[in-house]
């Protein structure tokens, strides 16, 4: 069956990702369309980038990379869920993904986003970087108001209108996360 992690965007104390992320997994194993599981980035104290070596040549040095690593290649497909700091992707997002590279490459991925403009920047600036690391990311997405989805700002409950925006994600995101098994088939029997 199909593996695919959801990703928390944030490691920051108190953070709200990590409410939506849960409800991102349940929402998910609900559709019984795939394995899923709810990967925390916070659990791999990943430190700002510290190979030496750029992560295209997979010639990890840290053990917390190692681990990193060895977690992400589990899966076929990703769905990241990222708030929007300064218009952008979360540092500690950026940061994990930065890590690795083979490990991404030829796989799907989906955006669940979050902020005043409902994350929308933030998931355009992540589009940008899983397309260099060849992740296929699929054109729907879930979004979310921080003035509407979150109670006083800090408890997700999402309007009914907001909480659907998942659905056509998931959709497209199961679709390609498949037919990306048939690319990485072909990309390794060409190796």
């Amino acid at each position: 069956m199909t593996k695919i992690a959801i990703i928390t965007g944030s490691t920051r104390p108190g953070r709200i990702n990590y409410g939506l992320a849960e409800w991102v997994f349940d929402r998910a194993v609900e559709r019984g369309d795939a394995e899923y599981e709810l990967v925390d980035i916070a659990d791999y104290n990943l430190p700002m980038l510290d190979e030496g070596m750029p992560a295209a040549y997979a010639q990890y040095a840290q053990e917390h990379t190692k681990t990193w690593a060895a977690k992400i290649a589990e899966f076929d497909g990703f769905i990241f869920i990222t708030g929007e700091y300064n218009h952008s992707v979360p540092p500690a997002l950026a940061n994990a993904i930065s890590y690795l590279n083979g490990e991404w490459a030829n796989k799907a991925a989906g955006i669940v986003s979050y902020g005043s403009a409902m994350g929308v920047r933030a998931a355009e600036h992540l589009r940008g970087i899983l397309s260099e690391l060849q992740i296929a990311h699929v054109q729907k997405q879930g979004m979310f108001s921080l003035f509407t989805d979150f109670e006083n700002f800090s408890t997700f409950k999402p309007t009914e209108l907001q909480a659907a925006s998942v659905e056509p994600m998931f959709d497209q995101l199961t679709a390609w996360t498949q037919a990306m098994q048939q690319v990485r088939s072909g990309a390794q029997a060409a190796a």
